[in-house]
């Protein structure tokens, strides 16, 4: 057997979604911010996406965008060694300054009103928040931690093997 002696620039990649989106506008900016910010796909859980006209980058040209019917399905789905990690405001969570970004991750955020129920994130391996009292906008959290894993990752990559 032959060894593969291609190597990569790097080992990590990550992905982000929304469950049960109320306002389709959000998995747009979602989708441009995941784009510039080195996402490998997004993807959506129980609720379609419809293309926007203001999506002035393409960026369904240039990642992909799934769709999950539940979240069992999403994580029957996720990649081999991939960590699923929830983003709410619980007692229990893991601020989002001292968390470490796992080299795969898959990130799930929930709508505004109703966020993730206590069933969805006992289905993921970690829970994060973000400081503050109140939500924020489901595609500005995701920009913020889409940001934050950029940042805190390249302190261990060069610029632009991310």
């Amino acid at each position: 057997m032959a060894r593969v002696n291609h190597t990569y620039e790097s080992n990590y990649f990550f992905g982000i979604g929304i469950l049960n989106n109320v306002n389709e506008l959000n998995i747009g900016t979602l989708w441009r911010s995941a784009y510039i910010l080195g996402a490998s796909f997004i993807f959506t859980v129980d609720k379609k996406y419809k293309q926007q006209g203001s999506d002035v980058t393409r960026t369904w040209t240039k990642i992909p965008l799934y769709h999950y019917n539940t979240i069992h399905e999403l994580k029957s789905n996720l990649p081999y060694s991939t960590r699923l990690i929830g983003v709410e405001m619980t007692n229990n969570s893991i601020p989002l300054s001292q968390f470490e970004h796992p080299e795969r991750a898959v990130y799930l955020l929930g709508n505004e009103q109703i966020g993730l129920s206590e069933n969805v994130m006992k289905e993921c391996h970690s829970i994060i928040s973000l400081p503050g009292n109140f939500s924020l906008n489901v595609a500005v959290t995701g920009s913020i931690l889409m940001y934050d894993r950029v940042t805190k990752l390249q302190t261990v990559f060069p610029k632009g093997t991310n």
